[in-house]
């Protein structure tokens, strides 16, 4: 029988397809949907460093504001409970999924420096999560912000979740490093138990007619897979934590590919919000026909089969491949 399991943040799947951070993973009956179409695992939609602080700073300035009269005043602000409004509803729906589902659930922070993270990294921890994946999408717009501060924060973050926690730890990068494996290395030296590669960059449009700027969000798109497959496939060996794809996962050749490139998972999303939880199982069915045909017998003997450590020549996924792609392209005849 094949055997299509691996092992992620020391947790053992039944497969390598886990559904991102996403609407699809947002209430506890859509997650049951995920478990039973073959997801593995599910990362929860991401709380974000913006709501926590916004609530904090909330509760703060109202019991602020309360010592400047009498104390009997504090009585007429809202209760605690109303500014954890989004923490609690976010506890909620892990333990609701805890309860419910039989496959790991994952949480998700995102933010870019530590402050209230470990507060709530533990109240995750505590709620049951099986581990907690650490979102650092980032954008620095401050000319006066290195590229060696962004970094190290990252790094602190990581460290500072890892003492305070007992949780396995994935860390989701975006691809704007310049040096993503010296990033990767510290990381990994910080304790994160996986990388998820890569977070995609959004990009607002420009309103020329109401001068404005407007968020916007295209799905991923199948070529936005060949950027992962590269860095995974130049870190694999390289790093003590396990590496994961997202972004550009739509079938069974893709989850391969990823594999062989070094992956221990692929995620995916945009293929199900496009056509279907149903998806899911379709990539798994493709998956095995794939490998029964190629004798291959379980997943962990492909992976890391197409890593630069691995293929005769590294080349093309070094500079090599830059001189090799411009040079091959050549013009059509004149009249194009």
């Amino acid at each position: 029988m094949m055997d299509l399991s691996t092992e992620y943040l020391g947790l053992k799947l039944k497969n390598p397809l886990v559904v991102s951070s996403s609407p699809l993973t947002e209430s506890v009956e859509n997650i049951l949907r995920l478990e039973d179409a073959g997801a593995a695992a599910v990362v929860l939609p991401s709380i974000f460093e913006e709501q926590l602080t916004l609530e904090s700073n909330a509760l703060d300035r109202d019991i602020s504001r309360g010592t400047e009269s009498f104390a009997e005043s504090l009585s007429y602000f809202p209760a605690y409970e109303d500014y954890r409004q989004g923490q609690d509803s976010y506890l909620g729906l892990l333990r609701g999924a805890k309860s419910r589902c039989s496959f790991p659930i994952i949480a998700s922070l995102n933010g870019a420096t530590a402050g209230g993270w470990v507060r709530f990294a533990k109240e995750i921890e505590q709620a049951g999560a099986d581990a907690l994946e650490l979102n650092t999408y980032s954008l620095v717009t401050d000319p006066f912000v290195s590229s060696l501060a962004v970094e190290q924060g990252i790094v602190e973050l990581v460290r500072q979740v890892k003492q305070h926690t007992q949780l396995p730890i994935a860390v989701k990068l975006s691809s704007q490093y310049t040096s993503i494996p010296h990033l990767a290395r510290q990381i990994d030296e910080a304790g994160a138990d996986a990388l998820v590669l890569f977070n995609r960059f959004y990009q607002p449009d420009f309103d020329i007619e109401n001068l404005d700027v407007i968020p916007r969000l295209t799905l991923s798109r199948p070529e936005e897979l060949l950027l992962r497959l590269h860095w995974i496939a130049i870190l694999y060996g390289n790093v003590r934590a396990a590496l994961a794809v997202t972004g550009g996962v739509h079938s069974a050749e893709d989850v391969l590919k990823a594999v062989m490139a070094g992956a221990q998972v692929a995620m995916t999303v945009s293929e199900l919000l496009a056509r279907g939880v149903v998806q899911l199982t379709s990539i798994q069915v493709d998956m095995v026909d794939w490998m029964e045909e190629h004798e291959y017998r379980s997943i962990d003997q492909m992976r890391g089969s197409l890593s630069r450590r691995s293929v005769p020549d590294p080349s093309p996924l070094e500079r090599g491949n830059y001189i090799k792609t411009l040079s091959s392209y050549t013009l059509r005849p004149a009249g194009f």
